[in-house]
């Protein structure tokens, strides 16, 4: 007798969201191999300034983070490029460190896994997983904590009760004691302009374009879609009331897309929201920390006051 295949989680998502009043998109879509590609070459841009300033609070920080004997677990790893920071103060300090990076692209970890190469005495246990859907499993070695990694403003994807369920799925597989490192783009403010933001997520080259684009080409390629990228903009808006940039892909005609056999249509001006980026404050990562729980022990953060990277203790 033969079985019923379930439908792949990119269909699922994708009917979902573009069947919905307002059409949306999960932002995990983005990253297929060339997505990932992409937003690597987005974090080198001049305008985006949340890579090189988590990276400088990181530098300047690594000896205090890594305090004690570790074991390493990063969600949305991507190439852990930030992350070797991290892992050779460890290596400099313990006696072998173990690195399970998980992300859902495999490329993203076989660039991770060659970490090894250069740190000595790293082992790297990668996990492909889409840790928003799908369950992960933290390897723990006995008489060390767990120091969980999620950097890189990627919380800022989720709106609040979903970046809560993130880390609160985290939590269950920590002990008290075991210490989160949190990453999180901060709000406008006296040294940060809406400007900078909008610059940082609509970049001169083009780059981010491309990027958010792609997501039509990852549908095209696994579900049979039809886009065509040139009947589509790339938008990037700040949305003060709820303190997030939001990045949207515009039809720029009436048009019909068909996906996996489904019919699409789009009016003329018509949106696919596909992103959002929250910005905090050191109040609402507090709040969010606490209601998932963690105890906040430190906020670390650059002279300006753009990006904080926040130590919280598993209670």
């Amino acid at each position: 007798m033969s079985q019923v295949q379930a439908p792949s989680p990119v269909l699922t998502a994708a009917l979902e969201g573009l069947t919905a009043p307002h059409k949306t998109l999960p932002p995990w879509l983005f990253y297929d191999e060339r997505g990932s590609a992409l937003f690597e070459q987005i974090t080198d841009l001049p305008e985006y300034y949340l890579t090189r300033t988590e990276r400088q609070i990181l530098t300047e920080n690594a000896p205090e983070i890594l305090s004690r004997e570790v074991t390493l677990v990063e969600l949305g790893a991507g190439t852990a490029t930030k992350t070797g920071i991290l892992l050779t103060q460890a290596a400099s300090t313990q006696a072998g460190v173990l690195y399970q990076p998980i992300d859902v692209s495999p490329s993203a970890l076989a660039a991770a896994q060659h970490l090894e190469q250069t740190i000595p005495g790293l082992r790297v246990q990668p996990q492909v997983a889409n840790y928003i859907t799908e369950p992960y499993t933290i390897t723990r070695e006995p008489h060390r904590h767990v120091l969980a990694l999620y950097i890189g403003s990627s919380i800022g994807n989720f709106a609040p009760a979903e970046a809560r369920a993130i880390l609160t799925s985290l939590r269950t597989q920590l002990h008290p004691g075991d210490t989160l490192l949190l990453g999180t783009d901060l709000a406008p403010g006296p040294n940060k302009s809406v400007s900078t933001l909008l610059a940082a997520y609509d970049d001169a080259q083009g780059i981010t374009t491309a990027f958010n684009k792609n997501i039509l080409t990852h549908l095209n390629r696994e579900l049979a879609a039809n886009f065509d990228l040139d009947c589509f903009r790339h938008l990037a808006r700040w949305n003060p009331t709820e303190s997030r940039i939001e990045m949207h892909l515009e039809s720029l005609i009436a048009q019909t897309v068909t996906l996996a056999g489904t019919p699409i249509a789009f009016a003329a001006g018509e949106t696919i929201h596909t992103e959002n980026s929250y910005k905090f404050t050191p109040a609402t990562i507090a709040t969010l920390l606490k209601s998932s729980g963690y105890r906040t022990t430190q906020t670390l953060t650059d002279p300006k006051s753009l990006f904080a990277v926040t130590l919280a203790e598993a209670i």
